[in-house]
């Protein structure tokens, strides 16, 4: 009796072990293939475009949002967010596909999301809503698209719109009605944000993870081609992919963000929890930001200038956070400005801090490793300046040719691969 009951309890404790909601999560791991950071929009009640973008209100319309992949995998699901939402935000329906061209997708990928089996949900105000798994053979480095039906008029109500501004990449708003899945979106009209969209994840191999680039403009792309994915964490996945490295990239900057002070998009340090640390499969983080912090202040001198002993330690503070979550951090290097054709911009004393900042980033011990992003991009003959071929012309945001001058100086084995085991056993 006693041979057969230890049997039984230790058929018992295996059925247990495998049917457990962390063996499931094992087996089932999910890593994000695309992200982005989203800042509060407020409506517009009228409709008129902002200045940065098409008008931002929705009514009875379908919209379809381009994202681009870096990890590629066999299911799929969608985080929506409504974080600066401070009302409810319906949505009335959902669809994920590979898209074709332009506005079009391709014929028979199309798949209906669902939220906890239900085809419509509401997303609460400050929350985000996950879709449950579809079956989509989602490709490295391809184009997918995200469908949201929006059934109730979002200029109606006093509530700020949770976006990410100036994308870089095309998507589109229908006519009017439920469109979801059209093989080509009906009166397609092109929108230049990504609107109510936290993440794409898939269900990734064993040994997966993410790298979240943690920044602000220069990380999000400003002045690259738009539609062609020429920033730079564009480029750095697309050398991950060819070294065979699974690895995803993650953008989560801002234009005009800053380390130490809200403005555009809350601060570095505010967001770190929602935009790093909760991201799914996230293994390492690459952090280029704080030259927002010298300039912004220098433009519009809203407070005291930050020091670079304040820089240093909201970067530290980062670092700690990171090694917290066991998460690998690596620093970038400060990029020269001087001749910034936005008036005000750069100041002597805000050169001598970004100086004295990039020093530190090269000698000390405390984050897991640096990119010298300043030395790839200045002018060895006036280093205070970006080098010509790969300044965009405006003396602050890089080329094409610069960002990916940026993403070939990154140092593959920074990356450290046991950074993915130990997020495999978390």
């Amino acid at each position: 009796m006693r041979s057969r009951s230890a049997a039984a309890c230790v058929v018992v404790a295996l059925f247990l072990a495998s049917s457990s909601p962390l063996a499931q999560r094992s087996a089932n791991r999910w890593v994000g293939t695309w992200a982005t950071a989203v800042v509060a929009a407020p409506p517009q009640p009228t409709g008129q475009p902002s200045p940065l973008q098409v008008a931002l209100r929705f009514n009875n319309q379908t919209l379809r949002q381009i994202v681009h992949t870096s990890l590629g995998g066999d299911r799929a699901r969608v985080v929506l967010t409504n974080a600066y939402g401070t009302r409810p935000l319906a949505i009335g329906g959902a669809r994920v596909a590979l898209r074709d061209r332009g506005a079009a997708i391709v014929a028979g990928t199309a798949r209906p999301l669902t939220f906890s089996g239900a085809t419509a949900a509401t997303i609460p105000p400050g929350a985000v809503l996950v879709s449950d798994p579809v079956d989509l053979a989602v490709p490295p480095l391809g184009d997918v698209a995200i469908d949201l039906f929006l059934p109730e008029d979002t200029g109606a109500s006093s509530s700020p719109l949770t976006i990410h501004t100036a994308s870089r990449q095309t998507s589109y708003l229908s006519s009017t009605g439920n469109h979801l899945g059209a093989a080509d979106l009906p009166g397609a009209s092109p929108m230049t944000s990504w609107a109510f969209l936290a993440r794409l994840e898939v269900s990734a191999p064993e040994g997966a993870g993410a790298l979240v680039a943690l920044g602000d403009s220069i990380t999000d792309g400003f002045a690259s081609t738009a539609d062609t994915n020429n920033r730079w964490p564009d480029h750095l996945a697309r050398r991950l992919q060819a070294a065979g490295r699974r690895l995803a990239v993650l953008n989560l900057g801002i234009d005009g963000n800053r380390v130490l002070a809200d403005g555009a998009g809350v601060s570095a340090l505010a967001r770190f929890d929602r935009e790093v640390a909760a991201q799914s499969g996230v293994t390492h983080v690459f952090v280029l930001e704080g030259i927002n912090d010298l300039g912004i202040h220098a433009l519009f001198k809203d407070g005291p200038p930050p020091t670079v002993d304040q820089l240093i330690a909201g970067h530290r503070q980062l670092v700690a956070r990171a090694h917290a979550r066991g998460l690998q951090i690596v620093v970038s290097t400060l990029l020269p400005y001087e001749g910034t054709t936005f008036p005000g911009y750069f100041t002597p004393e805000g050169e001598t801090s970004r100086q004295a900042f990039n020093h530190w980033v090269r000698t000390t011990k405390e984050h897991d490793g640096f990119v010298d992003l300043d030395t790839v991009i200045r002018d060895p003959a006036n280093p205070t300046r970006m080098l010509p071929k790969y300044d965009s012309g405006d003396h602050l945001h890089p080329s094409d040719a610069g960002y990916e001058a940026m993403a070939k100086a990154i140092d593959l084995a920074l990356l450290r691969e046991e950074a993915l085991v130990g997020a495999a056993a978390r």
